[in-house]
């Protein structure tokens, strides 16, 4: 299950800087198979120390973490609704992705330029978050014009389609995204298919100084985004791209260190991750041997064929169980055989909804 977040920015954030640290962390493509990874796409793991766990137990020959996909997406300048720079690559980019990461500046440098002359967070965010409305405003109207004579003449799924894209004109005009108009499950069916860009999720990353990311509730700039984006729901992560660069160039005992030394817990590449992860509401389960240790990112609500599916769509089509066990009781009781006789070990059946941390054996029959 290969799913994406775009990396979007107005020239001089720190975008490309970011970027860089995706791309120099990403998997080999020997962990990453049935895909080619372009230039402007960077594969990384998502961090998870339950896998590391697992593997202590286990001691697989081969260890895949799940993952996760950044597409760099060209530059953004006012007014690439209409055009302008690279703004129609832009647009078909991010169509593709499944959520946005904006890249905000919050920091000053007299020796990096402004593309607006001068440091002021919210204002980028309103010029891009605004270009995302006109574009998603264009598909809306074009729909609209090809749609509503269909609708005069009763037909039910035209008029279903006009009352749809109607809420969404009314919100976008106002200047709200589409992912706040509540819509009833048929309506948002009918609303995927235009693929608008502000019906997906979005995360804000502050790129600040050096000095300030180990405290940056002290940077006035955060603290604005911050509140920005809880009016809007949306999460914003510290990060500083500049350090993120120099930890992708280091080891995993190296980089603990570096991190310690500027008290953080963790890079904000991995809160980024962790944060998409979350947002796109994806869990993880394992499957887990001597052979190999894995694990597979599963959309919540997925039942236990599905997640089958997720191996080889022939583990779906003949599934009959899942021998299935959780990773707090394995912590617990340290191998499958302590598992099996603590009871701990389930068969579950076909309308099972699999759990994040679930560790499953799929038994099928073609």
């Amino acid at each position: 299950m290969s799913l994406t977040a775009g990396i979007v920015g107005l020239p001089n954030v720190g975008k490309s800087t970011l970027f860089n640290a995706i791309t120099q962390s990403q998997v080999e493509a020997a962990n990453y198979p049935f895909a080619t990874i372009q230039s402007n796409v960077g594969v990384v793991e998502v961090p998870d120390e339950r896998m590391e766990n697992i593997v202590n137990l286990f001691h697989p020959k081969k260890t895949i973490y799940t993952t996760f996909e950044f597409t760099d997406i060209a530059g953004l300048v006012k007014g690439a609704s209409k055009g302008e720079g690279l703004g129609n690559q832009f647009l078909s980019h991010i169509r593709q992705t499944d959520a946005i990461c904006e890249v905000v500046r919050c920091f000053d440098d007299e020796n990096i330029t402004h593309v607006e002359g001068s440091v002021d967070p919210i204002r980028d965010i309103e010029i891009i978050n605004l270009e995302l409305i006109f574009a998603d405003l264009q598909t809306i109207e074009n729909r609209l014009s090809k749609v509503e004579r269909k609708a005069q003449s009763k037909d039910k799924e035209a008029m279903l389609e006009v009352s749809v894209l109607k809420k969404l004109q009314e919100a976008l005009t106002e200047g709200k995204a589409a992912r706040s108009v509540e819509l009833s499950k048929e309506e948002q069916l009918v609303c995927k298919s235009y693929q608008l860009l502000t019906s997906k999720p979005m995360i804000y990353v502050a790129n600040m100084s050096e000095e300030e990311i180990g405290n940056p509730e002290s940077n006035v700039y955060f603290q604005k985004v911050k509140e920005y984006a809880h009016q809007e729901n949306n999460e914003v992560i510290a990060v500083c791209a500049r350090i993120e660069e120099e930890l992708s160039t280091m080891d995993k005992e190296d980089k603990q260190m570096f991190l310690e030394d500027l008290g953080i817990k963790e890079s904000g590449l991995d809160a980024v991750i962790k944060s998409a992860y979350k947002l796109l509401g994806l869990k993880t389960y394992f499957t887990v041997g001597e052979p190999e240790c894995r694990a597979w990112t599963f959309k919540d609500g997925m039942t236990a064929p599905e997640c089958a599916g997720i191996i080889h769509t022939d583990f779906q089509r003949g599934f009959i169980r899942a021998e299935t066990y959780s990773y707090d009781d394995l912590m617990e009781f340290k191998s499958e055989s302590g598992l099996k006789e603590a009871g701990k070990l389930r068969l579950e059946g076909k309308d099972y909804l699999v759990k994040d941390g679930d560790i499953m054996h799929f038994r099928f029959n073609v």
